[in-house]
C-alpha cells in the first residue's frame, strides 16, 4: 500500500470578483460577485514509503495547495485522499504525529529563546519523552551539526542556521514522511549544499518519505529520482527524472575526440548506419561535434557506434538542462 494515496483531488475557492471606478466599489458594498476558482484540478498520484519525489510547477500552479491538502490544513472539494492510511483533516490529531513539515518561509521555532527550548516545547506537543529527544538530538546532530546553535536564540542564528534547526525540529518525532516547501530559499550555496547533504541522508539511513516542492530546479536533480510536474492544476508528468529528459530534452550535442586524424567524409561514410538522425560537423583534425534529437536517438547508441569503428580520446555530452526541459513541458501544455 503506497504511503501516500491520491486519486482525483480537487481544490476550489470562491474569489471575489472586484470591479472598477467608484461606482464599482459603491456597488461591491452592497452586492459581491464570486467566481469558483480550482486551484487543483482532478490529480492523482501514489508514493511508495522511502521514495524522495519533486513536486514542481510555476506559482499559482497548485502545488502549495496540494501540500496543505496533503498535510490537513485545507479540506478537499472532491477526491480520495489517504496519508499513511489515515485521512489527513478528518484524524488530525493522529496524523500530525506521523507528518513533518518544513516551509522555507517560516519557521516553527520560537523567535526569543534558545533553540533547544523550542526544541523541548515541541517535544512535548509531539509527546516525546526526555530520553527519546536527547537520543533523536544526536542523531541529528550527527548530520545537521546542531550541538553549537543549541543555547542560540532563534533570532541570531543566520538563515542556514535556522533551516538546519527548522529540519530537526520537523524530525524531533521521528515522522515517517517530511513535507518540504521550498526547503532552500534564500540560502546561500554552501547552505544549499548542506541541506542536500543532510536530506539524502536522512532518506539513505531513516528510508523517511519526502516530498519536495521548489523553484531551484538543483534541489531536484540532485535529490529527486521522481518527479511530478503540475501546471494550472493538472499533472502534467508524472515519471522518472531521466524519462523526463529523454522525452523533453530535444536538441542534443556529442563531442568526439577521436585518437588519431580522420577526413571528415570519410568519418561520415563509416558512421552512415546512424542514417540521417545525426548531423555532423568537423571542430578540429580530430574532433567530430553531433547535432541530433533526443527522440530520434539516445546518446549512448551514437557513441556505442563511434566506438565500433574508431578509437576515441574523449568524448562530451551536451544536453538541455533541467530548466529547459521544464520550461519545454510548460509550454507543450500551454494552449496556443
Amino acid at each position: 500500500m503506497p504511503l501516500i494515496d491520491v486519486e482525483g483531488l480537487v481544490k476550489e475557492f470562491s474569489v471575489f470578483d472586484r470591479r472598477e471606478g467608484v461606482l464599482g466599489a459603491v456597488g461591491d458594498l452592497f452586492h459581491r460577485r464570486h467566481r469558483p476558482l480550482r486551484a487543483v484540478d482532478g490529480v492523482s498520484f501514489a508514493i511508495d514509503r522511502g521514495e524522495i519525489v519533486g513536486y514542481i510547477g510555476p506559482n499559482g500552479a497548485g502545488k502549495s495547495t496540494t501540500i496543505k491538502m496533503l498535510t490537513g490544513i485545507l479540506v478537499p472539494t472532491a477526491g480520495r485522499l489517504l496519508v499513511d492510511g489515515l485521512v489527513p483533516h478528518r484524524d488530525r490529531r493522529t496524523f500530525t504525529r506521523r507528518i513533518g513539515v518544513v516551509f522555507g518561509q517560516r519557521t516553527q521555532l520560537w523567535w526569543d529563546i534558545a533553540v533547544i527550548e523550542s526544541f523541548r516545547l515541541l517535544a512535548k506537543i509531539y509527546g516525546v519523552e526526555r530520553g527519546a529527544l536527547e537520543a533523536q538530538l544526536d542523531r541529528l546532530d550527527s548530520i545537521l551539526e546542531l550541538k553549537p546553535l543549541l543555547r542560540t536564540p532563534v533570532r541570531k542564528l543566520s538563515l542556514g542556521q535556522r533551516m538546519r534547526c527548522d529540519l530537526a525540529a520537523s524530525l524531533l518525532h521521528d515522522p515517517p514522511l517530511l513535507f518540504l516547501d521550498e526547503p532552500t530559499i534564500g540560502l546561500d550555496v554552501v547552505a544549499k549544499d548542506s541541506v542536500r547533504s543532510f536530506l539524502r541522508e536522512l532518506n539513505r539511513e531513516l528510508s523517511t518519505t519526502i516530498l519536495l516542492t521548489t523553484h531551484d530546479l538543483r534541489d531536484i536533480e540532485e535529490l529527486c529520482r521522481r518527479v511530478i510536474v503540475i501546471d494550472h492544476g493538472r499533472i502534467l508528468f508524472d515519471g522518472p527524472l531521466t524519462e523526463m529528459k529523454a522525452r523533453h530534452a530535444g536538441t542534443v550535442h556529442v563531442e568526439v575526440d577521436l585518437a588519431a586524424e580522420v577526413d571528415l567524409e570519410r568519418f561520415r561514410e563509416a558512421l552512415a548506419g546512424v542514417g540521417d538522425a545525426v548531423r555532423w560537423e568537423r571542430k578540429g583534425p580530430c574532433r567530430f561535434r553531433a547535432t541530433f534529437e533526443r527522440t530520434r536517438l539516445a546518446p549512448a547508441e551514437l557513441i556505442k557506434v563511434v566506438l565500433a569503428r574508431f578509437e576515441i580520446a574523449d568524448v562530451a555530452i551536451e544536453e538541455a538542462s533541467i530548466e529547459e526541459v521544464v520550461k519545454r513541458i510548460y509550454g507543450e501544455a500551454s494552449p496556443a
